[in-house]
């Protein structure tokens, strides 16, 4: 085992308690952890049967399949209405919404024999009122429960049955985990990949419901409402930006190949009909059918498996591979979907980061939307979940203001974000590399397909974190050099056509504001929101470009003259 997993088996073994939360980093080890204890108390005859609660029918023959390696067979097969396997099996596993369809069934089996309940990535027992309530109802009398997950937060308030929750400094509760181990313990032990974030940018044109026509750019301040529909743009696979994106993963996956050769990349798709479309991309890049999971298709399991025991190049998936599937030769993936919670965005990531040797990295392509680049930045950070805010006279007098207005905004915005519109065309621009929290990357516009988005597409495939840092470092800085010493002048900006003009300014400050939030935590609406009322202008989306400059010249300011805690 791995030491994480041997001080975890150690703390329950020396406790023994009823209830035991482990919060470890996706590609952790949380399985072999959960049967090795199992194991145990199976052997000491401290409980008589095993009960596996997993998210979904594929991760039940998971664990089926780990179960049988570590001595405990596991029936993946078992419904709660026939209410009797087979003597051979000493465990069962089914599914959250199993669960709550009969948990009467569930509580008699609980009760009939001395149990120990698993429940895998148990944020998932507060997905659904019901869900929750049928978790409490059935496993209530077990005699040992043990909640694994590896993203303990949620963006709700919803309780997660046979959780601690304890109050923070802040008065505010939150899930108090009884063994704790985050992504950045595991990238020092070796345990999981570094992540390489390939953000690409671009120009977007779509037309209203009400008629409009809108042009903006991918990653520049925008509504929510605006953010929401470039995004959908961007991923609409009859435009020029998703086929271009699909094309640099494959080159990046090339590239990862001539190092680990069965490495294998995978694009998260919002629906069925986009994750076929972007198939047919993909066979026209790389003149080979990827592999495409639809969670409501008989043998996605089959398919997974299949794949994660090949050495086909992609596989297109919808949810399905969103959490706890393990296919470790993962190493490339494109994030073609809109859902952007962060729930979700660290369970996709989880997919890639699996380390099976040292120096081994991970690669995302993602779009430059704020939120995405936010999760990513700050994907090293260990998160707990949070049920509700404590406002007070003492506090912030307008917090519970604030509070209503964020919900209404979010409903406003999930309302908008369905309604329909029509994609007119869309174009990608490389835009910068996010490693470690720190953006790489260089001036002026990069071309997709041009040598300066080679720089980064072509980074080896096996690289230690430290040595992924420099060589980073060195490509910016190569290329920079390299322009300063051509004989001819680089173009200025006035040389360039007005709508060229405001848009390198507006990519210019962007980088600026995102450089001030690495390095103070403030949020970027926030920080565009202060440059406006010191330097006056409207918003950067349509500010002139004496406007920007002005801006440019006030971050830069602060960050000579501000000191940072």
């Amino acid at each position: 085992m791995r030491a994480w997993q041997s001080a975890a088996v150690a703390q329950y073994a020396e406790r023994q308690p009823r209830d035991f939360l482990a919060v470890a980093t996706p590609g952790a080890g949380k399985t072999t952890f959960a049967l090795t204890v199992a194991a145990d108390l199976l052997n000491r005859r401290v409980v008589e049967r095993v009960t596996v609660v997993a998210p979904t029918e594929h991760l039940k023959q998971q664990w089926a399949e780990a179960g049988a390696r570590a001595g405990i067979p596991i029936d993946p097969a078992y419904a709660a209405g026939k209410g009797r396997t087979s003597a051979d099996y000493v465990g069962i596993a089914v599914t959250y919404a199993g669960v709550a369809v009969n948990p009467l069934a569930m509580r008699v089996r609980t009760e009939r024999f001395k149990t120990l309940v698993i429940l895998d990535e148990v944020h998932h027992a507060g997905d659904a009122l019901s869900w929750g309530e049928g978790i409490r109802e059935a496993f209530e009398p077990a005699h040992r429960r043990l909640a694994l997950t590896g993203t303990p937060f949620r963006s709700d308030v919803n309780p997660i049955p046979f959780v601690t929750y304890a109050p923070g400094d802040d008065g505010i509760p939150r899930s108090a985990a009884d063994y704790t181990y985050g992504y950045a313990e595991a990238l020092a032990d070796h345990v999981v990949r570094p992540v390489l974030f390939m953000a690409y940018s671009g120009e977007l044109q779509w037309r209203t419901r009400a008629g409009d026509e809108v042009a903006a750019r991918l990653g520049e301040p925008l509504t929510k409402d605006m953010h929401a529909q470039a995004l959908r743009t961007a991923l609409d696979p009859q435009g020029a930006w998703i086929p271009a994106v699909l094309a640099a993963a494959d080159t990046r996956l090339s590239e990862v190949r001539r190092h680990v050769p069965d490495a294998a990349g995978l694009v998260i798709a919002s629906d069925q009909d986009s994750a076929r479309a972007y198939a047919a991309l993909l066979k026209k890049v790389t003149k080979e059918s990827p592999t495409v999971v639809l969670s409501d298709e008989p043998g996605s399991s089959k398919k997974i498996s299949d794949f994660a025991a090949g050495d086909k190049r992609w596989m297109v998936a919808v949810r399905m591979v969103s959490e706890g599937v393990d296919v470790p030769r993962l190493a490339v993936g494109v994030y073609a979907t809109t859902t952007s919670t962060p729930l979700f965005f660290a369970q996709a990531v989880g997919r890639f980061v699996r380390a099976r040797s040292r120096g081994e990295t991970a690669s995302i392509f993602l779009p430059s939307v704020p939120s995405l680049l936010g999760h990513a930045a700050e994907l090293e950070v260990a998160r707990d979940h949070v049920l509700g805010r404590r406002v007070n006279d003492e506090g912030d007098i307008f917090a519970a203001e604030d509070e209503m207005v964020a919900r209404a905004q979010e409903g406003e915005g999930a309302l908008e974000s369905g309604l329909p519109f029509e994609a007119l065309g869309s174009e990608a621009r490389f835009d910068h590399v996010l490693f470690d929290g720190s953006t790489f990357g260089h001036e002026g516009e990069v071309h997709v397909g041009s040598d300066e988005e080679m720089d980064f597409l072509g980074i080896p495939g096996l690289l230690e974190p430290g040595q992924m840092r420099e060589l980073l470092q060195q490509r910016q800085a190569s290329r920079r050099s390299q322009g300063r010493g051509t004989a001819a002048p680089e173009p200025t900006v006035t040389e360039l056509t007005t709508h060229e003009q405001l848009a390198a300014l507006r990519r210019e400050l962007n980088g600026l504001v995102a450089a001030w939030h690495h390095r103070t935590g403030q949020a970027h609406g926030v920080t565009h929101a202060e440059l406006r009322r010191e330097c006056g202008g409207p918003a950067a989306a349509v500010a002139n470009a004496t406007q920007l400059r002005a801006r440019i010249a006030r971050v830069r300011e602060w960050a000579a003259t501000r000191k940072t805690s």
